[in-house]
């Protein structure tokens, strides 16, 4: 296998963190998404991922893009251990977890809407800030809830095991902390990303620990 990644992306951390829990061995291939203009908009890149995102995973010849996908393609094709429950209401509610943050928050704050409020609406670096955390603060309450208040919640975000939920809320509490976002009305949040990066899986994806880091 193949991984296209940036050591910064969010999405790009939630595969690193699948394919480590699963035990499988990949080739890390860095896409930098601010040198050159973005390598991430070269006519070689778009035509393995016509959206210009990462991550892409590359497993003979499957080409996939968008994390969550990715995710569970690798939980069917090696279904050990799972990424989701076995009964559908649990995998209803890991999903519903893992969406809030992949598809109502993430996107917010990716470095394309960040680049485009600097360089294209001109606004500050205050205000780019501001945003940033305002929709991380909406998106991580929505999720705290989801949690605190359900007793399928334990030592993870769905029982005593990691699942796809976690895999999108490690990557999203890094990067509030970077942009120093209050987590301290969080504490469900807190309490399960502790847990998680306890575990080799989750410490050794982290953007400081890959190839391309900064």
């Amino acid at each position: 296998m193949q991984l296209y990644s940036y050591f910064r992306s969010s999405a790009a951390f939630r595969v690193r963190i699948a394919l480590n829990l699963k035990g499988l061995s990949y080739e890390y291939l860095g896409v930098h998404l601010l040198k050159d203009g973005g390598q991430q908009l070269a006519e070689s890149y778009r035509a393995l991922n016509p959206s210009a995102l990462v991550p892409t995973l590359v497993d003979g010849d499957a080409v996939i893009g968008q994390s969550l996908a990715i995710m569970e393609y690798l939980d069917e094709t090696h279904p050990q251990p799972a990424l989701l429950p076995a009964d559908p209401v649990g995998r209803a509610r890991v999903r519903a977890i893992a969406q809030t943050i992949a598809c109502d928050t993430h996107p917010l704050n990716n470095l394309r809407v960040l680049k485009y409020l600097k360089r294209d609406l001109q606004v500050s670096e205050e205000a780019k800030n501001d945003w940033y955390r305002h929709w991380v603060k909406l998106g991580l309450e929505s999720v705290e809830a989801m949690l605190a208040h359900s007793s399928s919640t334990g030592r993870y975000c769905h029982g005593d095991t990691p699942t796809l939920a976690d895999l999108c809320l490690v990557p999203q509490v890094y990067n509030a902390r970077r942009f120093d976002c209050d987590l301290s009305a969080l504490p469900t949040i807190t309490r399960i990303d502790a847990a998680c990066r306890e575990l080799p899986a989750f410490d050794l994806a982290a953007p400081e620990k890959q190839p391309d880091a900064e």
